[in-house]
């Protein structure tokens, strides 16, 4: 990757935005969803900009850039109509090791401004690294039709409850499988549909229930032409929930990115279809493990004693083309 994505405490920022347009007002915009410790470096300001500066009462220097000016600062941010303005502001800025953003120059910059889906507290922010513009908005619009608005209401719904849930259920893939499970039931659809009494009321008493340990199982996904755009939604959601994943160098590797990223992982150098590993496996899913078992193609398994005589669920799902 070009950029490393990562997410800073708004506590923390102290931002210099160094002009007053529009492009200004924009990046001023941006900040404030997270902070007010913003200050503009500029002459002079267009309305759009002075409306921000007053109305949040923003610390306005009022002059062009002057270098000498930045060391209070960890994010600066270069939006002036001046290529050599924005190269001066960069040049000082790199040097005092501040984050970076020099607008419409990403050879500038030592950081870039995300694509952002906002469902606070929830925010999802993608990248292109700079190279496909248009693609990266065609990409954040299907993302924003597939994802309910009320999908900030469950984080704080997770929020609230979450040292609640955390004193009933001790285990922490016991409370991931107790959550999950919650999210997508009829306490999710009830928060979603804005019943929240309703939902708390259903969440306390499933608290008050024993809450039953996680049942394993070995899910083994026969990848097809191993082309990870040719996975199965089923395919997508197991791994999205695996503990543990096998797999052998047949299998593209690009395929492992889809697997939660937390997951326990086995490579092997003999051909899954050997399982060669299964024993391994079925220890895992007896323990309560969600185990991926990646087969490259569709080929069937040889018959294993020890796999069939296992009382641990098993299924087969068939992705890929």
């Amino acid at each position: 990757m070009k950029y490393f994505p990562i997410y800073l405490d708004a506590n923390y920022i102290n931002a210099m935005i160094i002009g007053g347009g529009e492009v200004a007002a924009r990046k001023i915009e941006l900040l404030l969803k997270s902070t007010t410790k913003i200050s503009i470096m500029s002459k002079t300001l267009n309305a759009s900009v002075e409306r921000l500066v007053n109305l949040h009462q923003l610390t306005w220097l009022k002059h062009n850039y002057e270098p000498g000016h930045l060391n209070h600062y960890n994010i600066v941010i270069a939006a002036t109509d001046s290529c050599e303005v924005n190269s001066a502001v960069a040049a000082e800025s790199n040097q005092l090791n501040i984050l970076t953003n020099v607008v419409d120059q990403p050879e500038l910059c030592n950081y870039i401004t995300p694509a952002i889906i906002d469902r606070n507290p929830m925010i999802i922010a993608m990248s292109s690294s700079g190279s496909a513009p248009i693609l990266l908005r065609m990409l954040r619009e299907q993302i924003e039709k597939t994802l309910p608005y009320g999908y900030g209401k469950l984080a704080d719904f997770s929020f609230k409850f979450r040292d609640h849930v955390k004193a009933r259920v001790k285990s922490i893939r016991d409370r991931r499988t107790f959550w999950e499970r919650t999210l997508r039931g009829n306490i999710g659809a009830a928060i979603l549909a804005g019943e929240t009494t309703s939902a708390e009321q259903q969440l306390i008493a499933s608290l008050k229930a024993q809450v039953p340990p996680p049942s394993g199982e070995i899910v083994f996904i026969h990848t097809g032409d191993g082309n990870p755009d040719n996975l199965t939604l089923n395919a997508h959601r197991e791994m999205q929930f695996a503990d543990a994943v096998f797999y052998d160098q047949e299998v593209n590797t690009d395929i492992i990115e889809y697997i939660r990223r937390d997951a326990s992982k086995f490579p092997q150098d003999i051909a899954s279809s050997i399982l060669i590993n299964v024993q391994h496996a079925l220890d895992l899913a007896e323990q309560g493990e969600k185990v991926i078992y990646l087969l490259n193609g569709t080929v069937e398994l040889p018959s294993n004693k020890t796999l069939a005589n296992s009382t641990v669920t098993k299924k087969h799902i068939y992705s890929g083309s």
